[in-house]
């Protein structure tokens, strides 16, 4: 068993206005933290990793392939292996993130 405590965890700042931590992770899934200030952009990017994040709170527009649509508390979304996306923060807001597999840069 691994048991990571919040407070052992550092922030990393990730871009303007978003910092995130991991929160635990094992040898094919990881489980991480971010929040975002409101007006805060994640760049477009891909990577090989599935994802799927879930908003604990505040608002977002999410956008996937090509595809956008607006998030809030309590909504999910699953981003596929290689497909292009970004978020921005409309307000105030933290959203858990989980990758298959591990996501190794952000260790």
């Amino acid at each position: 068993m691994k048991i990571i405590k919040q407070e052992d965890i550092e922030w990393k700042i990730v871009e303007d206005g978003i910092k995130m931590k991991v929160l635990s992770y094992g040898k094919n899934l990881m489980m991480t933290i971010v929040e975002f200030e409101k007006g805060a952009n994640a760049p477009v990017h891909s990577h090989p990793h599935e994802q799927i994040s879930y908003i604990l709170e505040g608002k977002f527009i999410y956008r996937i392939s090509g595809e956008e649509k607006v998030m809030k508390r309590g909504d999910s979304v699953y981003v596929p292996s290689n497909a292009k996306h970004n978020v921005t923060a409309l307000e105030k807001g933290t959203i858990l993130d989980v990758f298959t597999p591990i996501r190794r840069d952000f260790l």
